[in-house]
């Protein structure tokens, strides 16, 4: 519960408040994200008396013929309540910055009235300082009513402004709650910008290429700036031309910041042996390792961030030297170097060979230029249907009768197939395990058909003793060449989704495997999952039936999923090195919140005491070894240290592990509630 710091309203508290939030060390380190859940970790009076949360709405603005600029704002929770800014009638005082800037007309992008003088810090740096879009300081706030202020800008607007043209007034609000607990900062925040020409005309013109909620796919929650900036389009505002950094003299230009940052490892300048850093607040942020997460040739995938928004089609629409030469940082445009020995001045020519999308694909065009080859439009593709299997009883060899067309539905011969494997599984409770588990791979490449039906019998048979159901899965690529004897001839794989079969050796219904995470979440930030095993795996369910319990690896690390999935995306925040087949996943850094299970997984499958299972997982080289109970090892993927082996030790004994009384849904301790956050 929460301990209460003496302040001027403390007095109007009605009901006691408790002395620590439940769940949270009082000596852990503190969290780099924002809160999430937090009201999980606290009682509903605690929730009532704070009321967690902030809103700040700009509602006006204007700028008076002097120059003067104000806003009118808002603030409330979420629950749109009047919050006091001082923190006096309601918890929590509210900072707020503010931003003006205008787009000029003709332009795309903002010039802001606010700015500041920044000047280079690196020792020894001789380099000049420069003036950056900035937040206002020294303005002065009026209030009008409760949760109704009026901000007046300290900087005003010359004299000259254009009335004519598109303004917006950004503003970023932080609560401060840290009173209510001994544990680290508590900050709650929310941005606004308000749109606005100042002679009354309708905005026409605004700045909207990428939204949040693209961001937040991978980042949820976006935070930038200490957890000031969660929202785009307030970052837009001062991540413009017009701020260079003092230190490195590079631009911090949003389309060019975010294309590098992301571009990272993949960068010409990188790769070439110039790193891709930036001098910030006394620190060295170096991007050269970032891996994008679904790969390498994915990243030419635009659309993984420029959707949904007003100017999404501007990277195809629109090409520019700053936005196209950020990745393509190896072209001189002054030059013409890297670039046909074409010199570009301007952008006004980009258009005339970069057309938004040519007659080939890998062509100049935008769009050509950016194909994946797996995605090509140009393959066959692959399409695989299982019809039925029979001969399923214990004992008995399965035979399979299954369909592979291409996309268009005309039957491919397997035998000209790079690859084709049937994958027999079971039983489906919990894969491989145990004196009735199997798992195998056949390759059915032989087997004859007729218009693309072949009927496969097993080398394998299902075990003696089996019951319930099992697994049947089909798995089909084939390597390509695009544009043959081309000089954008490109090797490609074409590759199907796997397709599955549920099936029962006795006379049960068949039941599928259950479900832990979806593939719809991992494709939120991964695209999808072809970056591995060649592309035939793009399916979490699929994943499991090899990366079962029983599975091993040369290096002793646990891969089964929950393990090796968990372990992975921990990766650089792991007290010990994972490494799978001499690859160490400690450069891994996850971009969002690894404390919000529920990014991957679904209906709550992260509580304990909703796993459904006692099967033991294979950990040849973890703490607590051979085995692992399940619960146990899914933790110890993210909780790798001895102390935590050591507190699940203590909790395992041959009645199975006791996690949920403590851990379950409802429990003192839940997942929910040593998960929540406060930045």
């Amino acid at each position: 519960m929460i301990q209460l710091r003496k302040s001027s309203w403390a007095i109007l508290a009605v009901f006691p408040l408790m002395a620590s939030i439940p769940g949270i060390s009082q000596t852990a380190q503190k969290p780099k994200v924002p809160r999430r859940n937090l009201a999980k970790a606290l009682t509903q009076d605690e929730i009532n008396f704070i009321r967690p949360g902030v809103v700040v709405k700009v509602v006006s603005a204007s700028i008076a013929k002097d120059g003067t600029i104000s806003a009118r704002v808002n603030l409330t929770d979420p629950k749109g309540l009047p919050l006091d800014r001082d923190g006096i009638t309601t918890p929590g005082a509210v900072s707020m910055s503010f931003i003006c800037a205008y787009i000029p007309s003709g332009k795309t992008q903002y010039v802001s009235y606010t700015t500041t003088t920044a000047k280079p810090t690196l020792p020894g740096n001789t380099n000049p300082a420069q003036i950056q879009a900035a937040n206002d300081s020294g303005g002065t706030f009026t209030k009008n009513g409760d949760g109704d202020y009026t901000y007046t800008f300290k900087t005003q607007a010359p004299t000259t402004f254009d009335a004519t043209v598109t303004h917006s007034i950004g503003v970023s609000a932080q609560r401060n709650l840290s009173e209510f607990i001994t544990y680290a900062e508590w900050a709650e925040t929310s941005n606004d910008v308000f749109n606005f020409v100042p002679n009354g005309s309708k905005v026409t013109v605004i700045r909207d290429v990428v939204p949040t909620a693209a961001c937040n796919q991978c980042h949820d929650p976006l935070f930038g700036h200490g957890g000031s900036r969660v929202k785009v389009e307030l970052c837009v505002m001062c991540h413009t031309p017009q701020t260079v950094n003092p230190d490195t003299q590079l631009t911090q230009d949003m389309n060019v910041l975010i294309h590098k940052i992301h571009m990272g490892e993949n960068l010409p300048s990188v790769k070439a042996g110039t790193p891709y850093r930036i001098w910030h607040r006394g620190a060295w942020s170096d991007f050269s390792d970032v891996k994008f997460p679904s790969g390498t040739d994915e990243i030419k995938t635009c659309t993984v961030c420029h959707q949904k928004a007003t100017q999404a089609t501007n990277y195809y629409k629109a090409p520019s030297r700053a936005a196209c030469g950020s990745c393509h940082d190896d072209v001189n445009f002054a030059t013409g170097a890297n670039h046909v020995n074409l010199p570009q001045v301007s952008d006004n020519q980009c258009v005339e060979c970069h057309t938004q999308k040519g007659d080939l694909e890998f062509d100049a065009s935008i769009q050509g230029a950016h194909t994946v080859a797996n995605k090509s439009a140009s393959l066959p593709g692959i399409v695989t249907t299982i019809q039925k299997i029979v001969n399923t009883a214990p004992g008995q060899t399965p035979a399979i009768t299954f369909k592979i067309t291409d996309k268009q539905g005309n039957p491919l011969d397997i035998s000209k197939l790079t690859s084709v494997r049937v994958i027999l599984a079971g039983p489906n409770s919990d894969y491989g395990f145990g004196p009735t588990g199997i798992r195998v791979s056949e390759d059915p490449s032989k087997t004859p058909g007729s218009g693309g039906v072949y009927t496969y019998t097993t080398t394998n048979k299902i075990p003696a003793g089996a019951t319930g159901s099992y697994t049947v899965a089909i798995e089909a690529r084939n390597s390509v060449n695009l544009l043959p004897g081309t000089v954008k001839q490109t090797a490609a794989i074409d590759w199907a989704q796997p397709t599955r079969m549920y099936f029962s050796v006795d006379s049960s219904k068949p039941a599928a495997r259950r479900q832990v995470v979806a593939t719809e979440k991992c494709a939120a930030c991964h695209v999808d999952l072809t970056m591995v095993h060649s592309a035939v795996r793009n399916d979490t369910q699929e994943c499991v039936m090899c990366h079962n319990p029983t599975l091993t690896d040369s290096s002793k690390a646990a891969v089964s999923f929950a393990s090796q999935i968990h372990s992975i995306h921990r990766g650089n925040q792991l007290a010990n090195p994972y490494v799978i087949g001499g690859r160490n996943y400690q450069d891994v850094g996850f971009p969002g919140d690894l404390r919000d299970c529920s990014v991957c997984h679904v209906n709550g499958s992260y509580n304990p005491d909703v796993v459904p299972t006692t099967t033991p997982i294979a950990t040849p080289g973890a703490l607590i070894t051979p085995t692992t109970p399940p619960v146990t090892a899914a933790c110890q993927g993210c909780h790798d240290d001895k102390a935590t082996a050591s507190h699940a030790a203590g909790q395992i004994s041959q009645f199975g592990e006791s996690c949920s009384i403590c851990h379950g849904s409802n429990a003192a301790f839940s997942v929910d509630k040593v998960h929540s956050r406060v930045q």
